[in-house]
């Protein structure tokens, strides 16, 4: 929580903690603002982040008892997530199917997710409903079907990112999952959409949730868009495509010959330029196309062919690499391209904007500062590697090599001493093992209504669990084992973990150490982190004469 500056600091929470002191999602607190004139109104922040007085969201909470025991909200996303385990695109869709008046899937709605989804949408709207659920898939990292959702800060950075739309405009995602990005980017009237989506569930929620958010001209399909291209007569105004990332199976063999791949065919390994070039395919002379792409994209070997053509023929015009942590499934940047298809050959680009927002919060600003931009030209990118990182420019045009190195000296001076003292004092315990002894599975948890899954780790919605003592527990070594194939593989799920069954105070104390304990590693990689990129940058300096040996150096030895 911040403070606000001067006199006595006031507690500011944000939208995410607010959802979490309530017991729902960020979705629903949307609504709430929306919905309720005497919601609290910001009292800092920014328009994409505000923050919120606690002491007032909190007397509102009480006065609208929200947030006391566990919601309905989460009751429903509970009772989806038991009756289609893994599948919960499709519970997802067959609750949104119940809502519109039809049946829900062969087999039909259960009744405890039907009950409680109507008395949702008596209380708001049955499209609020389906839109929290979407949220809660998307929040599901790992689990099936939430690779096929764009994250919410994706989202956010293309639409900043896309340009205006006029009406009668045209977009157009060929891998839309369940809707997220198609139904986001541009004005909510006046434009027609088209996308298509191999995954039958997630194409119908698709549809379900245009149908709902009373969007007219949106029309979505289902089948490969590689392979089996349903919209090949749609020249559009904006393409916007999150495509699947590492697939290497894309049906190159059948696709050698295809017109498609103007810039060159792709190789296996790199499907996502193919995702490019289909999106690229699709665009109307002086349409644009914006695309996710992972950050290796911009320089691995495989690719380079296809860049250099891309870059040679004037239709790229930016990278974006947006900040560590935008996307739900993984913590790695991403980067967004934008190509833009010339009317003629003049106006094709002379130079790309390569812009680094990598230092940025993953919710911080999208308009970067003047060191984070680079305009470079196309003959300084026609290299052997045709390396399109942004970070490889944008630093070294306005780098102050002095001052970076003084600062980054000081990070680490500081971290190395703290980090002495974070490591806490742990006690002799009753013998290895002793503790596995008598344990409860997290799923039985998750039942009883004591835990939720609404972020990529479970978290506590009882008094009478820590989240801090469930979290770390389900990281210890057996619960690792149990999250580890045959193969080797590991994957986290942490309804399959068991923790140790204690009273709440215990709990807290083992909370509080494993918390100590995640600090400490935090630092750690910290202090590596900082010490890599001082090694790096003290190299750098010395070696273009930016940075020179200060007297008496190399002395001291």
């Amino acid at each position: 929580m911040a403070d606000v500056d001067g006199g006595s600091p006031e507690q500011l929470v944000s939208g995410s903690e607010i959802a979490r002191l309530a017991g729902v999602t960020r979705a629903a607190v949307s609504n709430w603002r929306r919905r309720y004139e005497d919601f609290p109104a910001p009292v800092g922040g920014g328009v994409n982040s505000p923050l919120f007085a606690f002491g007032e969201v909190q007397e509102w909470l009480e006065s609208q008892s929200k947030g006391q025991g566990v919601s309905d909200e989460v009751r429903l996303w509970q009772a989806v997530r038991a009756a289609y385990g893994e599948d919960v695109v499709a519970g997802v869709a067959d609750v949104a199917r119940w809502l519109a008046g039809g049946e829900g899937a062969s087999g039909g709605l259960p009744g405890e997710a039907g009950r409680l989804a109507e008395g949702l949408a008596r209380d708001g709207s049955a499209g609020e409903v389906v839109e929290a659920l979407a949220f809660r898939v998307a929040e599901s990292g790992g689990r099936s079907g939430a690779d096929r959702v764009t994250s919410e800060r994706i989202v956010r950075a293309l639409r900043h990112l896309a340009p205006p739309l006029a009406e009668g405009s045209t977009v157009l995602d060929p891998a839309c999952g369940i809707g997220t990005l198609l139904l986001s980017v541009g004005p909510r009237h006046g434009v027609k959409r088209f996308g298509q989506e191999r995954e039958p569930h997630s194409a119908r929620l698709a549809r379900l949730r245009a149908e709902f958010g009373g969007r007219g001209g949106v029309a979505v399909v289902e089948g490969d868009s590689l392979c089996a291209d349903q919209w090949s007569d749609v020249r559009a105004d904006l393409v916007v495509c999150d495509p699947p990332v590492g697939v290497t199976e894309w049906g190159r063999e059948g696709l050698l010959l295809d017109a498609r791949w103007e810039f060159g065919t792709p190789p296996k390994a790199e499907g996502e330029l193919a995702w490019l070039q289909h999106a690229y395919a699709h665009t109307a002379p002086g349409g644009r196309v914006l695309v996710v792409m992972p950050a290796s994209v911009a320089y691995r070997k495989a690719g380079r062919r296809i860049r250099a053509e891309i870059v040679r023929r004037g239709v790229l015009t930016r990278v974006v690499a947006l900040p560590a942590g935008v996307a739900a499934s993984h913590a790695l940047p991403v980067h967004v391209w934008e190509l833009t298809r010339p009317r003629d050959v003049r106006a094709a680009a002379t130079a790309v904007r390569l812009v680094d927002l990598t230092g940025n919060e993953p919710d911080g600003p999208l308009d970067p500062a003047p060191h984070q931009v680079a305009d470079v030209p196309l003959v300084d990118l026609l290299d052997d590697a045709v390396d399109l990182t942004p970070g490889r420019y944008a630093m070294a045009s306005h780098r102050d090599h002095l001052a970076e190195y003084a600062a980054l000296r000081a990070r680490l001076e500081g971290q190395l001493d703290r980090l002495a003292g974070l490591l806490p004092a742990l006690a002799e315990g009753a013998g290895a093992g002793s503790l596995e002894a008598s344990t409860v599975s997290v799923s039985e948890l998750a039942r009883a209504g004591l835990v939720e899954f609404g972020d990529s780790e479970p978290a506590s919605v009882s008094d009478q669990l820590d989240t801090d003592y469930l979290r770390g527990f389900l990281h210890n070594a057996a619960n690792t084992r149990r999250s580890t194939s045959a193969t080797g593989t590991y994957r986290f799920d942490g309804r399959g973990g068991r923790v140790p069954k204690m009273d709440i105070a215990a709990q807290r104390r083992y909370g509080r150490a494993f918390n100590a304990v995640q600090e400490f590693e935090q630092c750690v990689r910290e202090v590596a982190e900082l010490g890599r990129r001082a090694a790096e940058l003290a190299r750098d300096g010395l070696g273009n004469g930016a940075l020179a040996p200060s007297e008496g150096e190399g002395e001291h030895g």
